[in-house]
């Protein structure tokens, strides 16, 4: 049997209503999320929290309200939270040691941002030999601007996960998770 771990990457209270970057869907992506935490515990499957930390900023400040972990996806006692600072969970961070030694082969992935942090850790998971899924339900993003033009959220979201689609694993929806 494949041992899987399914990684809660940044839902922090600076994304929801409240803090500095709300999120686009960040409340029903989170409800989703919760719903693949349970179902993982359920199964005996490592739960790992990511909470992003950005010393000497004005978001994700240590120790502020912002960088908690939101209540809806908060850690049971004895589930393992990893600090990072970087866009990939695994960058500077004892994540791939901590898999490696639960001998996880899979993962995944839930949580925000879909274009920055989610993208980075499926990406580098993939790199290092996991096979991943990607729970695009799950996931919330913002619109975003380039060369002038403004990108809204949905697209933004649907270009990131299309191509995760294309060459780093699977990305289902929460109905589609919860029946693995």
């Amino acid at each position: 049997m494949t041992r899987r771990a399914l990684l809660v990457v940044d839902l922090q209270n600076e994304y929801f209503p409240g803090g500095k970057l709300l999120l686009v869907g960040i409340e029903a992506a989170a409800n989703n999320a919760a719903r693949v935490v349970a179902a993982a515990r359920a199964q005996g499957d490592l739960v790992v929290h990511i909470r992003h930390e950005m010393p000497g900023e004005a978001v994700f400040t240590p120790g502020s309200h912002g960088a908690e972990i939101n209540a809806v996806v908060a850690p049971a006692a004895g589930e393992p939270v990893i600090t990072k600072n970087f866009p990939s969970s695994f960058r500077a961070t004892e994540l791939e040691a901590l898999l490696d030694g639960h001998g996880v082969e899979d993962v995944v992935v839930v949580g925000a941002m879909s274009h920055m942090c989610i993208d980075a850790t499926v990406r580098a998971a993939n790199d290092l030999g996991y096979g991943t899924t990607t729970v695009h339900d799950a996931c919330a993003t913002m619109a975003l601007e380039f060369g002038g033009a403004s990108v809204p959220a949905g697209q933004v979201h649907a270009a990131i996960m299309a191509a995760l689609s294309d060459a780093y694993g699977a990305v289902v929806d929460t109905e589609a998770a919860l029946a693995r």
